[in-house]
């Protein structure tokens, strides 16, 4: 990359529009006329060389000049190294896939609704280790924490509500095997994502319990409540295929509000997808790898081409003028 020191050098070219016109102004004022009878036994000659070439010196100075202004701008040219320090941020998801996450509030449903999010999440974040938890009635790590996002996005797709025991919610155990994954980590930052759409009903740990192991351990928990207020459309299969019923939507909010509080995280509602959507990017917002640039610059002085051309021209000129171009007085 090619910079100059002193760039305002470079006005002086606006110098040579002047020195041309003067030297066309001379050519015109001062050139001999010559007055014959008749211009017939000049017919047909062609010019000869130095009628073409008059003109060179003048064109070369002109070379020589713009030469030497770019000597007195001093090109430079940069070499830039730079060093990064990634310190990255180790986060869990855990994702509530108990049967009422087919609710079709969101579309298509919670479930797929939170999938797809995720999905863009784990994507924007090249320099986290990001690992997923799953939960129903129990609870069991699906993918541990991993810089593979390639895998992990193609674990996420095939999370459904057959992978585990459907019936109830332990909202306790998807915390606390979250906890269990970072509780070693030696991040800088540790995060866990809970996103459930009910209230904990089934699990040997409390939730609050499990919220107290995260801040032993200096995990901060952002909380997600999935659902419209009040009532969702549920699929229920019967003798005449699956029907559609309206069941209450109740969400744990206090609790998850409480989880997210003594952790330092924050408690989110979403009721549907756009607002679920936003969410994921205001935690991504809050929770950025921290990077350190150091950056080297060598600077070259690129001068020399230009000061050798200029004096090659100057050279050249004296050669034109008097070798091709000279003339008696």
């Amino acid at each position: 990359m090619i910079t100059y020191e002193s760039p305002q050098y470079f006005y002086l070219l606006l110098l040579l529009i002047p020195i041309i016109g003067w030297y066309i102004w001379k050519r015109n004022k001062y050139t001999a006329n010559l007055q014959i009878s008749t211009i017939t036994p000049f017919k047909g000659k062609s010019r000869g060389l130095r009628c073409y070439l008059v003109h060179l010196p003048f064109a070369i100075r002109m070379l020589a000049i713009s030469a030497l202004i770019f000597v007195m701008a001093r090109p430079q040219s940069s070499e830039s190294k730079a060093d990064q320090n990634i310190e990255g941020i180790d986060i869990m998801m855990s994702l509530d896939i108990s049967g009422s996450m087919l609710s079709e509030d969101l579309k298509p449903n919670r479930l797929e609704a939170a999938k797809a999010v995720g999905i863009d999440f784990i994507n924007g974040r090249p320099n986290d280790n990001i690992g997923l938890v799953v939960f129903a009635g129990n609870s069991f790590t699906q993918c541990p924490l991993t810089t593979d996002k390639a895998a992990l996005t193609s674990v996420f797709s095939m999370v459904n509500e057959n992978m585990i025991d459907a019936n109830g919610t332990a909202i306790g155990m998807g915390l606390a095997s979250a906890v269990n994954r970072l509780k070693d980590s030696q991040a800088a930052s540790k995060v866990i994502i809970l996103l459930t759409d009910g209230t904990n009903n089934t699990g040997e740990i409390d939730p609050e319990m499990a919220g107290e192991l995260a801040k032993t351990y200096d995990i901060r928990v952002y909380t997600i409540g999935v659902g419209t207020k009040g009532s969702a459309p549920y699929p229920v299969q019967t003798a005449f295929g699956v029907q559609r019923v309206m069941m209450e939507v109740e969400i744990d909010e206090d609790l998850l509000k409480t989880i997210a509080n003594n952790t330092g995280g924050k408690y989110f509602r979403a009721t549907n997808n756009e607002s679920l959507k936003k969410i994921y990017e205001e935690i991504d917002q809050m929770e950025k790898t921290k990077i350190d640039v150091q950056e080297y610059t060598t600077k070259n002085e690129e001068f020399l081409p230009f000061a050798l051309l200029f004096l090659g021209l100057l050279l050249l000129e004296t050669l034109v003028r008097y070798l091709l171009v000279r003339h008696n007085p």
